[in-house]
């Protein structure tokens, strides 16, 4: 083969690098140099300087390979010349550091929901853009109207692009036959129904149910609002609330949008949402990017068979029946101890009252006693604590901050490997990231359905197919479940998580959709004190009961 003069050149100045990077003589900062050059890059005098010091303590036989990963770490900085600054190794080195650390820190995280990353749908750029949070931008709790209205716009943007990308609205690539075209559909804004004085037909918009008469439904999107009549209307799988986005497909005249049907924006894998947008890291934690990237994390969490996660809800510590059942489980356990117990509220029987704190203090107390007694499980395994609705706090409004603490001081001085986080809260595991909250959403929104399913009646699965379709926690009325309006980013399921773990009072159940697993323990003491185990490594859900004296 023919190697023009230009690549024989390249070629042979390779051949001379690598004879240079054999010369020991030529020590630790000609070998970075040469490697460097070779790339078509200059070390600055200073950064060679922190370069060599920063080698120094890397054994011989790992050097040349450390000095490639540099290499890569450097070039993937937006370099303005050819001459490497001080500050473009520094970053370098960091990066790199954090990646040799992955399996050690990024193995096991607890997410709170107020240091979830916030990132913004940009419309113009296509891509999504992180919110910077300085010390003027940080939000309050007390959130202003401009808050309140930037939360349903955002979900709103969130939604719509999802759909945009959908294969049934996507627009038709030259040289489809024209059945295939036909099978497309095209999405209409509110504001182009309302600009129409004639009747139009078989119209697809996305927007808002919105209740702004009494008795009388509007859809809403930015562009404006329109009445809806639903006499006629049927809907599909799910659950339709209020504050819900819908796909309405029907008919417009008279300022009346003539329902035919609804349903809800088609759901999307996350495999499919991060090869449009990268690795971008949405869910939180120490990695700059997202874990579902690493493969190492990948390869720990097969190898790692026997972690297991125990989730249980209304973890009664005022209940002397409950706490023995807890010790029975310990004891079951003892051999085997689980990587996690996953608590969740309420935590007392009794939840109002002046004495309420120091019930619960006492009965943190007596949890940790119990701990205390199994030496295996008090060493190996790690305790989450999730408070519920009716748990003391300031208010129950979500996302809900962690127990006081005043409250869980005494317990955690016992059991050191003890998270009390926020609720909801979010687990990163390896590559996996799951979701935990502790509401009754069940019930909240049957009792909002503008209509009750008429087929189909179960209810867990048009549940989860409303949670996973709104890429939303509560879709809601902020009346009914109430939200930080400036947080409500934190209670976003979009992209997918691996699982999600709704702590209900409702019957027990395990649904997947979306490959995402959804489930609910149920209420410990009201179920026959029933409980959820997840296996990490093979994905499994395992029901588990505690058998009666």
């Amino acid at each position: 083969m023919n190697m023009s003069a230009e690549e024989l050149c390249v070629e042979r100045k390779r051949k001379i690098w690598r004879e240079m990077l054999k010369m020991e003589a030529r020590g630790v900062k000609s070998r970075a140099s040469a490697g460097f050059q070779m790339r078509g890059l200059t070390l600055r005098p200073e950064a060679s300087k922190y370069l060599v010091e920063v080698l120094q303590s890397v054994s011989e036989l790992e050097l040349d390979d450390t000095i490639e990963r540099l290499l890569d770490a450097v070039e993937k900085q937006p370099l303005c010349s050819s001459m490497v600054e001080l500050c473009v190794v520094e970053t370098a080195v960091q990066e790199c550091s954090q990646s040799c650390d992955e399996t050690i820190d990024n193995v096991f995280n607890i997410i709170g929901a107020f240091d979830v990353p916030r990132y913004i749908y940009s419309s113009e750029r296509k891509k999504f853009v992180p919110l910077a949070m300085s010390s003027q931008s940080i939000p309050s709790l007390c959130g202003t109207a401009r808050d309140k209205a930037e939360l349903f716009r955002e979900r709103y943007t969130i939604l719509q692009q999802r759909v945009h990308r959908h294969e049934l609205f996507t627009p038709p690539v030259i040289g489809t036959t024209p059945e295939e075209g036909q099978n497309k559909f095209q999405l209409r804004t509110v504001e182009a129904l309302l600009g129409s004085t004639a009747k139009v037909g078989e119209v697809i918009v996305l927007g808002m149910v919105t209740q702004l008469k009494e008795g009388k439904f509007y859809l809403e999107d930015p562009t404006g609002t329109i009445q809806l009549n639903l006499s006629k209307a049927i809907s599909f799988l799910g659950l339709y609330t209020e504050c819900c986005f819908v796909l309405a497909e029907g008919w417009y005249e008279d300022s009346v949008f003539h329902v035919n049907a609804f349903g809800f924006p088609p759901t999307e894998p996350s495999a499919i949402m991060r090869a449009y947008y990268g690795d971008i890291n949405f869910f939180g934690g120490p990695s700059s990017t997202a874990v579902k990237a690493s493969a190492k994390l990948h390869r720990l969490e097969e190898e790692n068979e026997d972690a297991m996660f125990v989730f249980v809800s209304d973890v009664w510590l005022d209940s002397v029946e409950v706490l023995d059942k807890i010790r029975t489980m310990f004891s079951g356990y003892s051999d085997i101890p689980p990587t996690c117990f996953i608590f969740c509220g309420n935590f007392s029987s009794a939840p109002y009252g002046r004495n309420q704190i120091r019930s619960l203090r006492e009965s943190l107390k007596a949890l940790a006693d119990v701990i205390c007694e199994y030496p295996s499980i008090h060493n190996s395994s790690r305790f989450v604590f999730v408070p519920g609705p009716e748990d003391p706090g300031p208010s129950t409004i979500l996302p809900r901050p962690p127990l006081a603490d005043h409250i869980t001081e005494e317990f955690r001085q016992q059991v050191p490997f003890s998270v009390f986080t926020t609720n909801p809260c979010r687990i990163q595991y390896c590559t996996q990231e799951i979701v935990v909250i502790r509401e009754d959403l069940v019930n909240k929104m049957c009792r909002n359905c503008l209509r009750l399913p008429t087929s189909n009646l179960d209810i867990p699965n048009h549940f989860v197919k409303t949670i996973l379709s709104q890429g939303h926690l509560t879709p809601l009325p902020l009346y009914v479940s109430p939200v930080f309006w400036a947080f409500d980013y934190a209670l976003r399921v979009y992209p997918v998580p691996d699982m999600i773990v709704f702590a209900d009072k409702y019957d027990p159940f395990s649904i997947s959709n979306t490959d995402c697993l959804c489930i609910n323990p149920g209420s410990f003491p009201r179920s026959g004190f029933a409980f959820k185990v997840y296996y990490p490594s093979n994905r499994v859900v395992e029901d588990s009961k505690l058998q009666g004296l």
